[in-house]
Order: structure tokens, then C-alpha cells, then sequence
């Protein structure tokens, strides 16, 4: 890496995390979650930051040793961060049974984690896709592969639209088609698809419309309170994931735990909110996607766009999955399902560039 471009991340916070914790949770939940650390995780993957559009972006990267290795940027969304992809980057950029190989970017989104806090508006997504391909060039990946889910889908998407010449192809978990499409014609299940998404944003989306119009009202107390903070985001994983009684079911205590410190620590959970003002219901109804696109809906996550919709926006789908499991945040639920996944949609892609 050129030291003109990236610099390494102090690690400012590994001495408070403990105490965090133990403000996030009961004490007897505090000795459950034990010496894990998220700070360990980073540092390890290898973490940067450097400034594009006179913003600092903080991101983790991590190459591959393999010469046939391919660049691949991951994008997450809220209320997640970079911690959501920790547990699959060594399989992604090192598989033991030498499978398809990639050297994994993932960068925190504006606002959000170690990324630094705009100071100004404009940081929508269009702006983010703009930045990323910035990032990839100055690590040396003209061209690269994709994948996101939540906003991180739809900066995926904006990427592949709008700068194809980049983007080799993209894996995305988010596939919403142009807005007004007609119901006629699709399957009972594409039918139910549809009446889900719809009801999740008339009853269930009330933080979207908060964080869109009043993003510093709830901001405020995002950054005083660590269990106001806690119980925000932690609402999400409960709802979202693919489980019965608790998002525990299926996500470590650990993982939420590092997402929530992350936002408590960076007092981030103002500053994140406002991507939602920023671009929130403004996806350009006329933006299309050309390249090869892989799409994975899973089952109990919140927005499930039907096939032939989709399609009127990515017009070369050279694979769509439905798996039997999974929510919002598959890389924490069912991280093998997700790295098998990801991996034979991206091949998909990779065999028609």
C-alpha cells in the first residue's frame, strides 16, 4: 500500500471496550461475552483508513495469498457495520479446500464506525459508489466484484449501474425492481413476497421514518444512552433474523455486541442515521444494472422483491436463490450458508465476464 494514500487505524478504543460492555449488558451477561473483542478482530483482519472527497474511510482489508484471488467489495447496511462480515473474510480471501478465492475490501459506510462523520449533506448514495471505486482503484483493483445487502445493496446496485466499467459483476441480497410494477402474472409465492414487503414498510418501518426525516432527534439520544443505543439496534436483529424468541438463536451475543460498541464507541449512531436522509426511497427509478448480477433472497428477511420486478432492473440475473433459511444479516445467522453462497453466485458471475 502507498503510506501517501492509507494510513493504519489507531487502536484507541481496545481499553474501553470491557467497560462498554458491561454498560450494554447485565453482569452476568458481561462474563458470557468474556475476553472477545471486537478491536482483536479488526486488527487482524487489518484495518485503514484513508481520505476520498475529503472524507476519512476506515475499512478493513485483507488479501489474498492466492495469485488467482479477485478483488471483491463488501458493503454492509444499518444497523450493521464491518464486524458483520469478520467471521467469513478468511474463508473468502483463504479457503482450505481451495475454492474461488477473493481479496475482501470492506470499507464503513459514511457516518458509520471509524469512517469519518460528514460534516455537511450530500453523502448519499451515489456519492458512496463514487467513493468506493476511488477506494479499489488506490488499492490497485480497477476492476472488481461486489456484494452488499440493506444499504450496502443498494450502493451495490448504484455501483454496477453506474459504473460498469468497474464492476465485473455483483452478488446482492437487496433486488428491488423500478417502482409502480404490476402484481399480474406473478406466482402465489412472488404474490406473497410482495404483500410482505409492502406491509413492512407501512407498519413495521416507523425507525426509517424517523431516521429519514428527524435523523438528530433520535441521534441525540443514540449518543447519550448505551442501552438507548443497545435497545435501538438491538430491536432489528430480534425482528429480522430468522428466529423464533431471540436473535441469539442464531447470532452470537459477541457479534451484536461488537456492532453495538462500535457505534457507542465512534458515537456513531447520529451520524449513521442520517444515511437514511440522505438517500432514503432514492434509488433513481431509471438506473439499471447491465453487468452480471447474482441475487439471494432470503427467507425471513425484510424486503423480498419478486423475480420478474427485479428483472426490469437487472437485466442480466445469471443466478437467483431462495435458501431455506436465513434473515437481514445471513453472514451472522448462517455464515457457511452465506460463504457457500456468495462464493457460487459470484462464480456465476465470473463465468459469463
Amino acid at each position: 500500500m502507498k503510506r501517501a494514500f492509507f494510513s493504519r487505524l489507531p487502536q484507541v478504543f481496545i481499553s474501553h471496550q470491557r467497560r462498554v460492555r458491561l454498560r450494554l449488558v447485565s453482569k452476568k451477561a458481561a462474563r458470557q461475552v468474556g475476553e472477545a473483542h471486537s478491536a482483536h478482530h479488526l486488527r487482524r483482519i487489518g484495518q485503514f483508513r484513508t481520505v476520498i472527497d475529503g472524507l476519512g474511510i476506515h475499512f478493513l482489508h485483507r488479501r489474498s495469498p492466492r495469485v488467482d484471488a479477485t478483488p471483491l467489495i463488501m458493503t454492509h447496511g444499518w444497523p450493521g457495520s464491518v464486524a458483520e462480515f469478520v467471521d467469513v473474510v478468511d474463508e473468502l480471501a483463504n479457503p482450505a479446500n481451495g475454492a474461488s478465492a477473493f481479496h475482501v475490501v470492506i470499507p464503513s459506510l459514511p457516518g458509520f464506525g471509524f469512517s469519518d462523520k460528514p460534516a455537511a449533506t450530500g453523502w448519499g448514495t451515489e456519492r458512496i459508489a463514487a467513493a468506493w471505486v476511488e477506494l479499489m482503484s488506490r488499492l490497485g483493483y480497477p476492476r472488481f466484484l461486489a456484494h452488499g445487502g440493506d444499504w450496502g445493496g443498494n450502493i451495490t446496485t448504484v455501483l454496477a449501474g453506474r459504473f460498469p466499467e468497474h464492476v465485473l459483476g455483483i452478488h446482492t441480497t437487496f433486488a428491488e425492481g423500478p417502482p409502480g410494477l404490476a402484481t399480474e402474472g406473478l406466482t402465489p409465492e412472488e404474490r406473497g413476497w410482495a404483500a410482505e414487503t409492502a406491509d413492512f414498510w407501512a407498519n413495521r418501518a416507523g425507525y426509517a421514518k424517523q431516521q429519514a426525516t428527524r435523523p438528530q432527534t433520535i441521534g441525540y439520544a443514540l449518543v447519550d444512552s448505551p442501552v438507548g443505543l443497545l435497545a435501538w439496534i438491538l430491536d432489528k436483529f430480534a425482528e429480522w433474523s430468522d428466529t423464533e424468541g431471540s436473535p441469539f438463536e442464531t447470532i452470537s451475543r459477541d457479534r451484536i455486541l461488537d456492532d453495538v460498541t462500535l457505534y457507542w464507541l465512534t458515537r456513531s449512531g447520529a451520524s449513521a442515521a442520517r444515511i437514511y436522509a440522505e438517500s432514503h426511497a432514492s434509488l433513481d427509478a431509471a438506473l439499471r444494472v447491465d453487468v452480471p448480477t447474482a441475487i439471494t433472497i432470503y427467507p425471513r428477511d425484510i424486503e423480498k422483491y419478486p423475480r420478474p420486478w427485479s428483472e426490469q432492473r437487472y437485466r442480466r440475473i445469471v443466478r437467483w436463490r431462495s435458501p431455506d433459511r436465513g434473515g437481514h444479516f445471513p453472514s451472522l445467522e448462517v455464515p457457511d450458508l452465506f460463504v457457500a453462497d456468495l462464493r457460487e453466485g459470484l462464480a456465476a458471475v465470473l463465468a459469463v465476464c
